[in-house]
């Protein structure tokens, strides 16, 4: 009997709605639950190439209706009902239980369509007219930041990632996703997901590799807005506040318990990365 020679599958990163090799070509073997897999080892120039996807994706995403948004995020949670399956066994190659993984799925798969439906309301939960001393109308209204970086929990499943970026998709902001070292396998499927929705390319970008070579730059680079942390230790968080002070991010880090707080539907999540803007008026005009 002719024996074989194993093809290992690469997961890849995800830019610009495709899946592409990191520009070094370099990968990373990875132990999945019953299977080595290569990931792609992203690079300082794969970070600039998802924050100029992102960048660019921006004003249309901005722009549409926020109705149209939260059709656009109900139907990426549709495709990952379809998918369900495929997610589950990525949960597992990441070392949960069946019952641990299917409890993931479900959470992302509720929390997205929670957040979908959240998309053209945020306006009115958080816009406000001010009392104002004068004969001025005075009125506060959310916008959306821009780019955001993500920095994904570190045991992250399909749940954990989905807490990460739908609050900035919901708030119409684009993102650039660093995943988690130990868990790519739930991240690649949900960009599966992802890439046969609705979700116009550039509105979500992530990355496979090591986030200690990547998250630096991500925090540093000049054309982003906004950077969600999670589960950084002391001496990284120090290292990416540094970093973002040099165009005066929005920076918010979070911990695990953080994590079923957005799951859990929070909308100041999303309020976490949007700009409150202020129009005077004259009143009576």
């Amino acid at each position: 009997m002719t024996s074989r020679i194993e093809v290992r599958k690469t997961l890849k990163l995800y830019i610009a709605g495709a899946f592409v090799r990191s520009e070094s070509g370099r990968t990373i073997s990875v132990q999945a639950k019953d299977e080595t897999v290569n990931v792609a080892l992203a690079s300082r120039k794969d970070v600039r190439d998802a924050v100029r996807a992102a960048r660019t994706a921006w004003p249309n995403w901005r722009d549409r209706s926020a109705y149209n948004r939260g059709q656009i995020l109900y139907r990426l949670a549709e495709m990952m009902e379809s998918r369900r399956a495929q997610l589950i066994e990525a949960c597992r190659a990441a070392g949960l239980t069946a019952r641990a993984a299917e409890k993931d799925v479900d959470e992302a798969i509720d929390a997205t369509c929670w957040y979908a439906g959240l998309s053209d309301k945020i306006e009115q939960i958080f816009s406000t007219k001010n009392p104002v001393s004068g004969p001025h109308f005075n009125v506060s209204t959310p916008e959306s930041t821009g780019v955001v970086g993500v920095v994904a929990p570190l045991a992250s499943g399909v749940a954990g990632l989905i807490a990460a970026v739908i609050p900035p998709l919901c708030g119409a902001n684009t993102v650039v996703c660093i995943a988690s070292d130990a868990d790519p396998f739930s991240t690649v499927a949900l960009c599966e997901s992802a890439a046969t929705s609705d979700l116009p390319a550039g509105v979500l970008n992530v990355l496979t590799g090591r986030r200690s070579v990547t998250a630096p730059h991500l925090a540093a680079h000049m054309d982003v807005n906004a950077l969600g942390l999670w589960d950084c230790e002391p001496a990284e968080r120090k290292e990416l506040d540094i970093a973002a002070s040099a165009n005066v991010k929005r920076v918010h880090g979070y911990k695990a318990e953080d994590r079923s707080a957005a799951l859990m539907r929070n909308p100041y999540r999303v309020v976490d990365f949007l700009e409150i803007k202020t129009t005077w008026h004259p009143a009576g005009l």
